[in-house]
């Protein structure tokens, strides 16, 4: 029995819808997965790229930092980005979020920045765009930290661990180093097996 061409090419259009549906919802499936907390985009520091965090670090632990160049704990970039380097083959990702908030202490431009800290630090964790971090302005990323937490930084190098299951599992004031006992005992806790 000969198909007429009609139902050739309804059935071709089916096949492709199919095949399109079953692609999309693949390609959808990991938004779904993703924790609502690494639900965020944001561009490289001093680029115009931009990065999902669920896309790119989700079932790693994460370190989030605001970050500040002209502060008392700027430092603390040495550390971090030691920490970066010892624990990045098992998982850790630290990430850094300039903010002007505290006291101006993050005057420059993101390029600026950016230079300051593979210059002067020799940081290759990733950067991010600068943001909001403190209450009175927070970006959507850091409000939702801060309701987790149940606070938002006071100051800068406030930072947050998230756990490889995108739960916020600790949340660290600006005096606590990367090296602190504290700080050291949650990642080891926490980095993926």
């Amino acid at each position: 029995m000969k198909v007429p061409a009609d139902l050739k090419i309804v059935q071709v259009i089916a096949v492709i819808l199919l095949a399109f549906t079953a692609l999309h919802a693949y390609a959808s499936e990991p938004r779904k997965l993703c924790s609502p907390l690494l639900n965020y985009e944001f561009k490289k520091l001093g680029q115009d790229e931009r990065v999902n965090l669920c896309d790119a670090y989700q079932g790693k632990l994460i370190l989030v930092v605001n970050t500040a160049s002209k502060c008392a704990y700027t430092p603390q970039y040495n550390g971090l980005e030691s920490m970066y380097e010892a624990y990045k083959e098992r998982g850790l990702v630290v990430l850094g979020f300039p903010s002007n908030d505290f006291a101006g202490q993050e005057p420059g431009t993101e390029k600026q920045i950016s230079n300051f800290c593979r210059l002067t630090y020799g940081v290759k964790f990733p950067m991010f765009e600068k943001v909001h971090a403190a209450q009175r302005n927070a970006s959507l990323f850091y409000q939702a930290l801060a309701e987790r937490a149940g606070e938002y930084p006071g100051w800068n190098f406030h930072k947050y661990l998230i756990a490889p299951n995108g739960q916020l599992v600790g949340s660290f004031k600006s005096n606590i180093r990367p090296d602190d006992t504290r700080l050291m005992t949650a990642i080891e806790a926490y980095l993926p097996e």
